[in-house]
């Protein structure tokens, strides 16, 4: 198993539990890859590398954090607060109606939004109910300038809360991952748009997946990295070179990042088929996301997480919250900036100053608070783009090579990037292997159930499903 993130260690794990002796080989000192936390040195404080969340509708992060012992470490939350500058705020959340309709109450209570505003958004979520086809290649933008999306929905709503989610300009979104975000948050359930935070830093988490192994027989290589793989195909083994020494196998997954799989393919045995992977994975591009993480000698809000509305800065977290472990050491909140390229050219200093002055102005405390340290993240490979026609560069598990398969949040799970997608792919590429061995083997996650009236809905996309 090549790459220790979300897809290598939901993979890893899977097998291990079907009784496979599985070797790990991650080129960090540490598991999670995007999603991981480390010691900063300037600060002394442990932080993740940029503020990751799951909803109730990542049926597979939540099976892997199960499978590893962790589910009791996720924090999980209902509402959502929208802040204005200068403070008013406005909540989103579930109401006793059914699905889809019951997060319309405290939309339509919503200060932030006119009612022309709440009128368009509305008339946006009964289109969405319909099936979007996925081979759609309209994007976002152009679909929301059909449907006449006002301003302010545009501005509070779509670039926000929707194209931060997906880290991307509304004009570069394909439109059916954007109406699966509407759909799986804020449609079918309740509880599928509830956000989870973890509690403990993210490599902490994870620590789990390294217990979890060693105890089922199998191993963890860190800071080994992978220079070329060959195939023999008299012994059907793989042979895996890295600096320090060579690994044989009988079956090989590679769970990298997009770039990193395209820099190992010149070092993969020539076959048909890999020059088409090749041409799949130069289509695929990246996004950023920056987050600055402040500390202050007292507390500037009582609120868990926020939407910032109007500014740069666009998500709070306030972590000596969410990790209350952290209570005796001042208040710390992370502040996150998706769809990120303007503000990830800004120089450290300049970043932070327009961080903390744009926070002043939804939170008053800030002003008599004092500062007393600050770190900038900019993770410039976050994501994949999601943009009309991309699900052509998705590749399945199934490899050009024998016995080889492929994992990460960029393949084809059918989500945009995100954990969800690269657990899926990591427990897509476990069936595969199993698949290999002896037969079919349920692995992945079902998906949650649609519940009130989705339901109807939900039965009559299946129809169309089984039409097609």
């Amino acid at each position: 198993m090549v790459g220790g993130g979300v897809a290598g260690m939901s993979a890893a794990c899977a097998l291990a539990e079907e009784g496979l002796r599985v070797q790990l080989v991650e080129r960090r000192g540490y598991l999670g890859g995007r999603a991981s936390s480390y010691l900063h040195p300037g600060v002394d404080e442990v932080i993740d590398n940029c503020q990751h969340v799951l909803f109730g509708c990542c049926t597979n992060l939540q099976g892997f954090y199960r499978r590893i012992g962790v589910a009791d470490q996720i924090h999980w939350t209902s509402e959502m607060t929208m802040i204005e500058p200068g403070g008013r705020r406005s909540r989103l959340g579930p109401s006793w109606l059914p699905a889809p309709l019951h997060g319309l109450p405290k939309l339509m209570a919503a200060k932030a939004f006119s009612f022309a505003d709440k009128l368009a958004l509305g008339r946006a979520f009964a289109a969405l109910m319909r099936p979007v086809p996925g081979s759609s290649t309209e994007s976002l933008g152009d679909w929301l300038r059909r449907h006449k999306q006002t301003e302010g929905a545009l501005n509070r709503f779509w670039r926000l809360v929707i194209a931060s989610a997906l880290n991307a300009d509304i004009d570069s979104i394909a439109l059916p991952y954007a109406a699966k975000v509407i759909r799986e948050l804020f449609m079918n359930s309740a509880f599928a748009g509830s956000m989870g935070m973890s509690t403990v830093p993210l490599s902490a988490l994870y620590a789990g997946a390294a217990s979890f192994l060693r105890e089922r027989g199998s191993s963890i290589l860190f800071n080994t990295s992978v220079e070329s793989a060959g195939w023999d195909e008299e012994t059907s083994q793989w042979t895996v070179a890295t600096r320090s020494g060579a690994l044989a196998a009988e079956f090989l997954v590679l769970a990298l990042p997009f770039e990193a799989t395209a820099k190992l393919l010149p070092h993969m045995p020539a076959t048909d088929g890999s020059d088409a992977l090749a041409a799949q994975i130069e289509r695929h591009e990246h996004g950023p996301i920056c987050s600055v993480h402040l500390w202050f000698d007292r507390e500037i809000t009582e609120l868990e997480h926020a939407v910032l509305l109007d500014r740069e800065i666009h998500w709070l977290y306030n972590k000596s919250r969410l990790q209350p472990w952290r209570k005796d050491k001042g208040s710390y909140v992370e502040l996150v900036v998706s769809a990120s390229r303007g503000f990830a050219q800004l120089s450290r200093e300049e970043a932070i100053a327009k961080a903390v002055g744009e926070l002043g102005e939804f939170f008053p405390q800030v002003a008599a608070a004092r500062l007393e340290k600050a770190v900038l993240v900019k993770e410039m490979r976050a994501t994949f783009g999601v943009s009309p026609g991309i699900d052509a560069s998705r590749p399945t598990a199934v490899s050009p090579w024998p016995n080889c398969f492929l994992a990460g949040d960029w393949t084809a799970t059918g989500w945009p990037s995100t954990m969800e997608s690269a657990a899926r792919s990591g427990h897509l590429a476990a069936e595969a292997v199993c698949a290999s061995i002896g037969g079919p083997r349920r692995i992945l996650d079902a998906d949650l159930r649609p519940r009130g009236l989705m339901r109807l809905v939900g039965t009559r996309d299946q129809g169309l499903r089984d039409q097609d």
